[in-house]
């Protein structure tokens, strides 16, 4: 492995850091490419990325830990937490159940009227701003519909209930869970992502840091402290680990969606996890509960160049390992 992500590093179609580990052993790890072109700086495993929407399991996990705290309940519509909200059909129909299954009919933000006022709109309420009015797409928890949306709206929902967003991530996920190198919002130095043939900074994604759709960075060591900590009930109890985790609804990755996490099914074999991506930033996180293996996979350039070195990797792990106990 290490020799081919060498070559593809050599030649340009990989920079970034792997991780793959069992319990406490570490398979393989290896850092590529540059963190940052014009300062020469290497990438490193203790480089941060951007996760994209691997921050929706870290919003889905904060949730949760408002549901355990009896502040949420999974049926609760969003004019419960939001009562201001302006579009009334979501306000009453739309619920945290179907925000977090991606099943509310919500959409996305990523509209011509969103890029021409993109340095306008950066918090929850400012999203709300420009999207609150809209109806949903179809009769919520009919259908499937990816919506970065949604987890704005759950975004919004911590902070009217538990605070800042930020300050409840640090809370209630980072620092129980140990991650000292990731969170949102102004950050410290990050991997400069690069996008398209010439390579091209990414600032035009520079909008999306800081939202609960899309905005964290982390770095390879921390995905897999975060879901071994899910794993281990450090997070959260059995029972909201359980409903955290555990798929609901049938999702158009060919896997089942949970809540935040997406659940599928390698060499027949149980795994759960995230992926993220816009243009010059690409990540993968797969936990295999049963083995404890855990894959993680962090770029700084486009889609979809980490998911492809993440299924190389978990198709060629043996299910007898994956099975290892």
């Amino acid at each position: 492995m290490a020799a081919i992500l060498g070559e593809e590093s050599a030649a340009g179609r990989f920079a970034g850091t792997v991780l793959v580990t069992r319990r406490d052993e570490v398979l393989f790890e290896g850092a590529y490419g540059p963190a940052d072109r014009e300062r020469e700086i290497p990438v490193s495993m203790e480089t941060r990325f951007s996760v994209g929407s691997i921050t929706k399991l870290f919003t889905a996990t904060q949730v949760v830990r408002l549901m355990q705290d009896g502040l949420v309940t999974p049926g609760d519509p969003v004019g419960r937490h939001l009562p201001d909200y302006p579009n009334a059909e979501v306000a009453e129909k739309v619920t945290v159940h179907h925000l977090l299954t991606h099943t509310g009919g919500t959409g996305d933000i990523f509209t011509d009227d969103y890029w021409e006022r993109r340095a306008e709109v950066r918090t929850p309420q400012e999203f709300i701003g420009m999207f609150g009015e809209r109806r949903p797409s179809f009769e919520p928890g009919s259908a499937y519909d990816y919506s970065n949306y949604g987890y704005i709206l759950l975004g919004a929902i911590i902070e009217r209930v538990a605070g800042g967003y930020g300050e409840h991530l640090e809370r209630a996920v980072l620092r129980p869970a140990g991650m000292s190198r990731s969170g949102i919002g102004a950050e410290p130095e990050v991997a400069v992502g690069y996008t398209g043939d010439d390579g091209v900074p990414n600032t035009d994604f520079d909008v999306v840091r800081g939202n609960p759709a899309g905005g964290a960075y982390a770095t390879a060591g921390d995905l897999r402290r975060f879901v071994l900590a899910v794993l281990h009930h450090e997070l959260l109890d059995a029972a909201h680990t359980e409903l955290l985790t555990s798929g609901k609804v049938n999702a158009g990755f060919g896997g089942r969606q949970a809540y935040g996490f997406g659940e599928l099914s390698v060499h027949s074999i149980r795994s759960i996890g995230g992926a993220g991506g816009f243009p010059g930033a690409n990540a993968v996180l797969t936990l295999y509960p049963g083995s404890e293996h855990v894959v993680a996979v962090l770029a700084n350039q486009d889609p979809p160049v980490a998911e492809r070195v993440a299924q190389f990797i978990n198709f060629a792990l043996p299910a007898s390992d994956l099975l290892h106990r």
